[in-house]
């Protein structure tokens, strides 16, 4: 995600400098981390790319190699950010990223605790939701894993919006600092439980909190510690089916090119005189989806609750 600028509604519309981070887009299961450096280069199967001939041009840019082929170079939305990202931990894709920020009411100007921080693929999402007056506090008991958090940050321009630290949560609680100042708080741990109490503390009246945890065990026992101090506790499990959506030339039966019959029905396109004078009146091409073959399933259950007024 490109630092914020107030006086833009989209801060990627401006142009591509040196030193800037671009995702280069290949297909849509290929993408990779680029940053901007004139005079490097860029290899891979559609030719070379000179990083000189990218600055100057707007994000979403078409570019051309040496051989002819092409990449689209995208802004490093949080987004996009989740697919190229590398995994240190397991991390939350766009489906459950949403969910969260809607059910833990997340707005510009938020303050939001959350732990452990991992891949970072969440923090930047929460990032980008409280800027510009917002934060996000992110913690990890793993030295190294945060120090790469907090560069993977400053790679994408969000220094001025989130601050990682170094610490057991489940063990030592959130800092006393947040007490009372927290509108919402995540907890992705592996005993959510033990800091529960901790959260309680940290958030303003009527403030929700969010656990992730990858089994139902973890679930059933943060759920007894939550009906302490907590109301409106509910679970969620997001599952998400994506359709490929292709086109695909369909002879006289209505099978393809290979002669197998299309996964379903497609209207015909109409052609013109000129193409029915070359024969293409034999085939046409038409719209097909279906489900993807590969379909993440299940990630984890989303539990939320809210902390009860007194």
């Amino acid at each position: 995600m490109l630092p914020i600028d107030p006086t833009k509604k989209n801060s990627f519309q401006r142009r591509i400098c040196n030193g800037d981070l671009v995702i280069v887009y290949e297909r849509h299961d290929i993408m990779k981390a680029i940053k901007v450096c004139e005079g490097s280069e860029l290899q891979n199967r559609f030719g070379v790319f000179r990083h000189s001939d990218w600055v100057g041009r707007p994000f979403g840019s078409k570019v051309l190699s040496n051989k002819g082929g092409f990449v689209y170079l995208l802004a490093p939305t949080p987004e996009l950010w989740t697919l190229v990202l590398s995994h240190r931990t397991q991390i939350l894709y766009i489906a459950d990223i949403s969910f969260v920020i809607s059910f833990l009411e997340i707005i510009p100007g938020c303050l939001v605790l959350e732990s452990g921080t991992g891949s970072g693929s969440l923090t930047t999402s929460l990032a980008r939701a409280v800027a510009p007056a917002g934060h996000i506090y992110t913690f990890d008991f793993h030295e190294q894993r945060a120090a790469l958090a907090r560069e993977d940050f400053e790679r994408i321009g969000l220094s001025s919006l989130v601050t990682v630290g170094v610490r057991d949560i489940q063990g030592e609680g959130f800092p006393d600092e947040f007490c009372g100042a927290a509108d919402s708080v995540f907890l992705d741990l592996p005993q959510p439980w033990l800091a529960i109490p901790s959260a309680c503390k940290m958030l303003k009246p009527d403030g929700v909190l969010c656990s992730f945890s990858p089994c139902i065990e973890q679930v059933q026992r943060s759920c007894e510690t939550l009906k302490s101090d907590f109301t409106d506790i509910r679970t969620f499990e997001v599952l998400l089916r994506a359709y490929e959506v292709r086109e695909q030339r369909m002879g006289y039966g209505g099978g393809n090119e290979d002669g197998s019959l299309g996964s379903l029905p497609c209207k015909r396109r109409q052609f013109s005189s000129s193409e029915v004078s070359n024969g293409r009146e034999n085939s046409s091409c038409s719209v097909m989806a279906r489900p993807c073959s590969e379909t993440r399933g299940h990630t984890g259950y989303l539990t939320f609750a809210r902390l009860r007024c007194l």
